[in-house]
C-alpha cells in the first residue's frame, strides 16, 4: 500500500476531479443562482425527477388517487440534478440539503415545505389516512422498514452504484466492500419477503412504495446495468414482489413522472396534473 493514496494532514477540495457527478459536487451547502418554481393550481406542488428517491413520491401520489381521492391531485416539475436546478434560491428555501424531492403543500394555514421522501411519505400517507396501519403495532412495523430503508440505501446507491457504476476509475477495494453489503441487504429483504405477501406483512404500505424503487429496481435488472454481477435472480422471494409491484397501475404511472433519469427525458416539460396520463 506505500505507492497509495495517503490522505493530507488537510483535505483541499479539487473541483472537477472525476465522475458522473463532478460538476455538481461540492462541499458547502445553499444557492448558487437565482431561480424560481413554477406553481401549478394543486394544493400539491412536487419538485423532483425520477430517481428512486423521487419515484416514491411520484408513486404515492398516484396510488391516492388510484384510491379516488381527488385531493391528492398535485403538480410535478422536474429538477434536473445534473444541471444545478437544487441549487436554485427557491428550491434551497424548501430543501436546504438540496436534494431532491422537495414539495410544497399550499394549505389554509400556509405553506408547508416537506423534504426528505421518508418524511413526505409519512405526511402524505398521515394526511390522507392511507397506505399506513392505524394500529400502533403495525405502524411501528412499516415505520421500522421505511427508516431502512432510508438508512440501507446509501450503501446501494452512494456506495455500490457510484463505485460501480460512476465514479472515473474501478476499484476494486471499494466495489467489493460494498457489492457485499448490498447483497446483505437484498438477502434482509428476500427473508422477509419469504414469509410476507408484502414487506411489512398482508399490507401494501409506504414500506412498500420507499423499498421498491431501490430495491425493486435492482433485482428488476432497471438499477446500474449490476443484475448479474450481484446475481439478483436468487432472491427469488424479493423478485417475486418486485414484479408485483411493477404491475400496480399507479406504479406505472409514478415511475413516469419527471421521467428520465440519465435520459433524454431529462429536460421534459412540466407535467401539471395526475390526470394528463
Amino acid at each position: 500500500m506505500s505507492s497509495e493514496y495517503q490522505p493530507p494532514k488537510k483535505w483541499v477540495w479539487e473541483k472537477g476531479n472525476g465522475g458522473k457527478f463532478a460538476n455538481i459536487n461540492r462541499p458547502v451547502s445553499g444557492k448558487t443562482h437565482d431561480k424560481k418554481l413554477n406553481r401549478g393550481k394543486h394544493d400539491f406542488q412536487l419538485y423532483s425527477l425520477a430517481t428512486p428517491n423521487g419515484v416514491k413520491v411520484t408513486v404515492m401520489f398516484e396510488e391516492l388517487l388510484e384510491l379516488g381521492i381527488s385531493e391528492a391531485e398535485y403538480d410535478a416539475y422536474s429538477i434536473n440534478i445534473l444541471e444545478g436546478d437544487q441549487f436554485g434560491s427557491e428550491f434551497v428555501e424548501i430543501n436546504p440539503n438540496s436534494k431532491i424531492p422537495a414539495l410544497i403543500h399550499l394549505s389554509s394555514t400556509g405553506d408547508i415545505r416537506l423534504f426528505e421522501s421518508g418524511s413526505i411519505l409519512i405526511y402524505l400517507a398521515d394526511y390522507f389516512k392511507a397506505f399506513i396501519p392505524k394500529n400502533f403495532t403495525k405502524r411501528a412495523e412499516v415505520m421500522n422498514w421505511l427508516f431502512w430503508q432510508m438508512g440501507s440505501a446509501p450503501y446501494l446507491g452512494g456506495g455500490f452504484g457510484h463505485f460501480y457504476a460512476y465514479a472515473p476509475e474501478k476499484i476494486k477495494y471499494c466495489i467489493d466492500r460494498f457489492a457485499m453489503e448490498t447483497k446483505r441487504q437484498l438477502d434482509v429483504l428476500d427473508k422477509q419477503l419469504a414469509k410476507n405477501k408484502y414487506i411489512t406483512g398482508e399490507e401494501y404500505t409506504i414500506a412498500d412504495m420507499a423499498i421498491w424503487p431501490w430495491y425493486g429496481g435492482l433485482v428488476l435488472g432497471e438499477l446500474y446495468g449490476a443484475a448479474e454481477f450481484l446475481e439478483v435472480n436468487a432472491y427469488t422471494h424479493l423478485t417475486r414482489w418486485a414484479n408485483e409491484i411493477k404491475q400496480r397501475p399507479a406504479v406505472s404511472r409514478g415511475v413516469r413522472v419527471n421521467k428520465s433519469w440519465g435520459e433524454q427525458a431529462l429536460q421534459m416539460p412540466e407535467r401539471h396534473s395526475a390526470a394528463d396520463f
